[in-house]
């Protein structure tokens, strides 16, 4: 069985062949991988649970993988790595172990979820995998350091005693989503053995604004598209259900393009937001649905508005129209035409200036970490040899998907199995 420790590391369990730092999706995977290959495994987290931020994933239900793949779904330095990495494990072979493990898979438009529709259904069964695979985990065990005492093996500091390993699984996690363990102490621990750390930023968050509009339309979803300007240039765009809060907007077209704002504001540059209302159709065809709409109604544009986007949109693109509430066979052609140019504009699009991008606590994942050109194909450092990194303490975010989980599950198992087959080769 499995040893757990929440206490003293006794003398007798202090070596291991793998030493995985973090409990996490990537570092349960890791575990399994090396553990798969006869290697001894100890797992030591600094929280009192495995793989708590699992639960969350899905709103719940957790959606672990997505069957389109490709470079657009990652973001880093080289997405080009992690497709070779993906070819090595991919998204069949995640399904692949899952259900060797007892989940069955239901997709969704490509999006694949546990069938039991619980999240704890993946958490329980890599718990349950590590276990029947004698795995040890020391919970509640905080890494204060590590070092390589000689060719043979690492010596890891802990606050309850040292381990020592053969070789070392850095899957500490990033700093996205601290109450479920992933606080960032994993850069402290890399940058100690020598590698350098892009700066850890917020991915998939909220984007806040203040236009004096903002609260009227508070609470309001809508079917839009949201283009994201830096210094004027187009950096990234999504449509989908957006999501308006009293201090910006949310939602997964938001959460798409979030790293890019989250970046340039970091580095002081000038952030805008363009909404789309009606994506499905260009200017010109939102003009003469419009023109068809008012064409001779005896209703203001406000109520022909309402009958296209949600109320409160539609009251904050009209309420400052000269004349208001007016109806629309009153207005004077060149009247009709200055209002009716207004309203495509607003409706398609609308722009508000990003302040600031949600904090840490906000987002679903870190963009930023160890970069790729640090590691190698194996997932093993380029630096210090025996040393593997594995989940998001790398330098890529997956978009909305299941693409970080997918992530985790890749670079879990290759930095595992490579580390096992090291050991007895």
């Amino acid at each position: 069985m499995a040893y757990k420790n929440k206490g003293k590391i006794k003398t007798e369990n202090n070596f291991a062949d793998v030493a995985v730092i973090g409990a996490g999706a990537s570092g349960l995977m890791s575990a399994i991988a090396a553990a798969q290959n006869g290697a001894s495994v100890s797992v030591l987290e600094h929280t009192s649970v495995s793989g708590k931020k699992l639960l969350s994933t899905g709103n719940g239900r957790c959606n672990f993988t997505n069957g389109i793949q490709n470079e657009n779904c990652y973001r880093g330095d080289a997405p080009e790595f992690v497709m070779a990495s993906l070819a090595e494990f991919s998204e069949k072979d995640a399904l692949h172990f899952f259900e060797g493990l007892g989940v069955y898979a239901v997709s969704k438009n490509g999006y694949y979820y546990p069938r039991s529709g619980q999240a704890s259904a993946i958490r329980d069964a890599l718990i349950a995998e590590a276990k029947r695979r004698n795995i040890r985990f020391f919970h509640k065990t905080e890494v204060t350091g590590i070092c390589k005492k000689s060719e043979k093996f690492f010596q890891i500091e802990t606050e309850n005693g040292i381990v020592c390993a053969k070789s070392c699984i850095l899957a500490a996690g990033g700093s996205a989503a601290p109450k479920t363990g992933s606080d960032g102490s994993g850069y402290a621990l890399a940058r100690s053995l020598g590698h350098t750390v892009k700066k850890p930023l917020p991915a998939l968050v909220p984007l806040l604004f203040t236009e004096p509009w903002l609260p009227e339309v508070a609470g309001v979803r809508a079917q839009a598209g949201i283009r994201l300007l830096i210094e004027g240039k187009t950096a990234a765009s999504d449509t989908g259900e957006l999501q308006f809060t009293k201090e910006g907007i949310s939602g997964i077209p938001t959460f798409q393009v979030s790293r890019f704002a989250s970046i340039a504001l970091d580095e002081g540059r000038n952030v805008t937001a363009q909404i789309d209302f009606w994506p499905e159709f260009s200017g010109e065809q939102l003009t003469q649905i419009l023109i068809r709409q008012a064409s001779g109604s005896f209703k203001t544009w406000q109520q022909i508005l309402s009958g296209l986007v949600n109320q409160k949109i539609a009251f904050m693109i009209t309420k400052d129209l000269k004349p208001a509430n007016v109806p629309v066979f009153e207005l004077s052609e060149k009247g009709f035409k200055k209002q009716l140019d207004v309203i495509e504009r607003r409706l398609k699009e609308t722009a508000v200036k990003i302040t600031a991008a949600g904090t840490f606590s906000q987002a679903q994942v870190t963009c930023g970490g160890v970069p790729l050109k640090e590691v190698g194909a194996d997932m093993q450092s380029r630096l210090v040899p025996g040393l593997y990194f594995a989940g998001e303490i790398l330098d890529v975010d997956g978009i909305c998907g299941g693409y970080n989980l997918q992530w985790a599950w890749t670079s879990g198992y290759l930095a595992g199995s490579n580390a096992g087959k090291m050991l007895i080769s």
